[in-house]
């Protein structure tokens, strides 16, 4: 992506102080597409193939103005969480979390024990706390033991909000 089209689709982003400066229409017409979902898939996977950590959080604004769907995003989402290069981990999380499928388990768990060097400075585990949390919405056994095995980790953060989740599924 050029300097100019990521400030067209930093225009999309909200800040608490100030609206959108550009339309999700604005940016479709700008790369010849008419669906947000389909153009921030593809600014995605092209952001993964050259490895380009800004290219990467404009796909997911992009996809987030267009409200786009997160099923296309799944395995992209989890192939991307564990690369270092980037520093999309809690968004990844976060979008992951909204699918509330065990096939996002396995990188949920992963998201609670690993810490993103760009995060090593945050000693409230937000990155942990919100995989766990995306865990609790999984249904199934895979989810539940997840969140069982993390009932014991030598991080209290980690064990409160494993056991909050596994208290309010009903599963403690």
């Amino acid at each position: 992506m050029t300097p100019e089209e990521q400030d067209l689709v930093m225009g999309l982003a909200v800040a608490p102080s100030s609206p959108p400066t550009r339309t999700i229409d604005e940016v479709l017409a700008h790369f010849g597409e008419s669906d947000g979902g389909v153009l921030a898939l593809r600014l995605l996977r092209d952001a993964m193939e050259r490895r380009d950590a800004d290219d990467v959080e404009m796909a997911l604004i992009v996809h987030g103005a267009a409200d786009a769907s997160v099923e296309e995003f799944l395995e992209p989402l989890i192939e991307l969480f564990p690369a270092e290069w980037h520093r999309e981990h809690e968004d990844i999380v976060s979008m992951l979390g909204k699918l509330h499928s065990p096939k996002t388990v396995p990188t949920l768990v992963l998201a609670t024990r690993w810490v993103p060097e760009h995060l090593d400075w945050d000693e409230n585990r937000a990155l942990a706390v919100k995989a766990i949390w995306a865990l609790g919405a999984v249904p199934g056994t895979k989810a539940r033991e997840a969140l069982e095995g993390l009932r014991d980790d030598e991080n209290e953060i980690i064990r409160e909000n494993a056991v909050k989740q596994l208290t309010r599924r009903g599963e403690l």
